[in-house]
């Protein structure tokens, strides 16, 4: 058994013309995709804008359900849950967004932003003394100096707020990330600097992770498998170096010839 499996998962949204007319079609943003994620590995999710990716982690997630199909993570099928159970299980699914400005309260200090995220799953609303500790070594295993838990999301850099939001991800120690394009909105300098991070928090803390990209080069770099998608459908899957050198799919080749790598240091 895989730890997450999607069986023949579809998404779509209805078309409909004018305010009170009736359906006339149907965008299929998730067209029947089947995937497999194993424990301790990273999927690369790779496809220009459009193709239907945030779509799919939305649908993974449960913000977005899906029209049909299983999501399966450790053998439960998330899509038959009561939103109740859905909120309980979802401690063990988190999620890293692009921007992370705008994923981030901006009246919340990063403490309380953390410390909210922590109480998700631990018991430490009573003891404020552990509730800081915790806070401060959630800070530091993300690369951020404990002093500043005091301060607002505005108060740091690009860079500074991703590994905020990576935080907030982790405090509720899931078994399971997504991350969606979590290096596109930052400057290429630090882009590395948080993928050498993610790859560190994988192999520190025994995490699965769908990580999501449009930059081919991007993915190669942190996964262990890569899925490309194509208007909705995965139309390439394999082991990451098979993917970036030797691609059956023509699209894949188009992505390949198309999107500007950057170059990352170890």
């Amino acid at each position: 058994m895989s730890f997450l499996e999607l069986v023949d998962v579809h998404t779509h949204f209805p078309i409909r013309k004018g305010t009170f007319g009736g359906i006339t079609g149907l965008v299929r943003a998730v067209d029947g995709v089947s995937l497999r994620i194993e424990k301790g590995e990273i999927l690369g999710l790779v496809g220009e804008s459009g193709c239907g990716k945030s779509t799919l982690s939305r649908t993974i997630m449960q913000l977005q359900p899906a029209t049909s199909g299983k999501i399966l993570l450790e053998g439960q099928n998330l899509s038959t849950l009561r939103p109740s159970a859905i909120q309980k299980r979802r401690l063990d699914f988190q999620m890293i967004f692009q921007d992370p400005y705008a994923s981030l309260n901006p009246r919340m200090t990063v403490y309380s932003t953390l410390a909210e995220a922590l109480c998700q799953r631990r018991g430490l609303r009573n003891s404020r003394g552990s509730l800081v500790s915790k806070v401060g070594e959630v800070m530091e295993r993300v690369g951020l100096d404990a002093r500043f838990m005091r301060k607002y999301p505005h108060e740091f850099s690009g860079g500074q707020r991703q590994r905020i939001a990576i935080a907030r991800a982790l405090a509720p120690k899931p078994k399971l990330v997504l991350a969606d394009e979590p290096v596109s909105a930052l400057d290429v300098s630090i882009q590395s600097q948080i993928l050498n991070l993610l790859l560190e928090l994988r192999n520190e803390l025994d995490l699965t992770m769908l990580f999501i990209s449009h930059d081919l080069s991007v993915v190669r770099y942190l996964a262990d498998n890569i899925a490309v998608m194509n208007a909705g459908k995965i139309v390439e899957y394999g082991p990451a170096d098979v993917v970036f050198n030797s691609p059956e799919n023509a699209y894949t080749r188009k992505l390949l010839a198309a999107i500007p790598r950057i170059q990352l240091s170890a």
